[in-house]
């Protein structure tokens, strides 16, 4: 497929006050696009914005606050005239057993991962239609493949992969491509905040390769751009990623058999598990609502 020039694009960036998203605007910028930062760290976002080649300006919103995220699409459509990309990035996660997990946090990783970026989309449709642009929902290789201590992470990114497919074919007819990004491993706060937890370190280092990984964000990043560019379907972070598709209809009933000897490897460590959100994402998350509730 042909690639789109950026040159004069607008994209939306959500959660992009770090990692993927926070790289994916410099990288966008650079290439000349116009970029709008969305995130809920608002000092961290004000940074990224000041540190950007061109044009661009950030609003501090929840993605899974419809009326907030509402407003950010009319004042980025006011601001710059129009929307050619957005990028459904915002994400959070958490791990360890499912039946001791915090239920709160649980439902948050669906929330901000499924639900808000659904509700990016639906904000962002309008100016999208207008300018036959092209949304990118970022998912992962747990969107592929179902992993132990996972259970969250796992249900949030094949629901939101699912989601957009279906979004896929409804939008066509009006212009309106859109694209599914996969990432392994790759090397962000959420990974290290993680691997923080012993157990779950040892899980993944336990992994076939090359899934147990990390993997440095630079390129994965620069593979969302050219996928970007080329409006594409299917964006992969890491090249290996795309091979996984042929074989995921295998993976749940391996999975299943690995994992439940892995699971009774770690069993005796698994009490007393963090079941909170990770990383310095995760917190901001947490510190968010905290506010709102106050």
């Amino acid at each position: 497929m042909s690639r789109v020039g950026l040159e004069g694009q607008v994209a939306v960036v959500t959660g992009a006050a770090r990692g993927v998203g926070e790289l994916l605007a410099r990288k966008l910028s650079a290439r000349g696009a116009t970029v709008a930062l969305v995130g809920l760290e608002e000092e961290a976002l004000k940074e990224v914005s000041g540190r950007l080649h061109g044009d661009s300006a950030y609003w501090y919103a929840d993605v899974t606050d419809h009326e907030a995220m509402s407003r950010v699409a009319r004042e980025v459509k006011e601001r710059f005239g129009k929307v050619d990309i957005v990028v459904a990035n915002a994400g959070v996660a958490n791990g360890g057993p499912f039946a001791d997990s915090d239920p709160v946090a649980w439902r948050r990783v669906i929330e901000v991962n499924l639900i808000g970026s659904a509700v990016t989309a639906r904000a962002f449709l309008p100016v999208l239609t207008e300018s036959r642009g092209y949304l990118l929902q970022i998912a992962s290789l747990a969107a592929i493949t179902p992993a132990p201590m996972m259970t969250a992470y796992c249900a949030s990114k094949a629901g939101v992969e699912a989601y957009a497919h279906s979004l896929r074919a409804e939008v066509g007819h009006q212009g309106v491509r859109v694209g599914v990004g996969y990432l392994s491993w790759t090397d962000t706060d959420m990974v290290r905040g993680a691997d923080q937890d012993e157990v779950m370190r040892e899980l993944r280092q336990r992994l076939p390769w090359p899934a147990n990984k990390t993997y440095p964000l630079g390129p994965a990043v620069d593979r969302i751009v050219a996928g970007i560019e080329r409006r594409s379907a299917h964006v992969y972070g890491q090249r290996w990623l795309r091979g996984m598709q042929g074989v995921r209809g295998y993976l749940p009933a391996l999975i299943g058999t690995v994992g439940q000897r892995e699971m009774k490897r770690f069993a005796p460590r698994l009490q007393g598990m963090r079941t909170g959100l990770v990383g310095a994402g995760g917190a901001a998350d947490e510190e968010a609502r905290a506010t709102h509730r106050n």
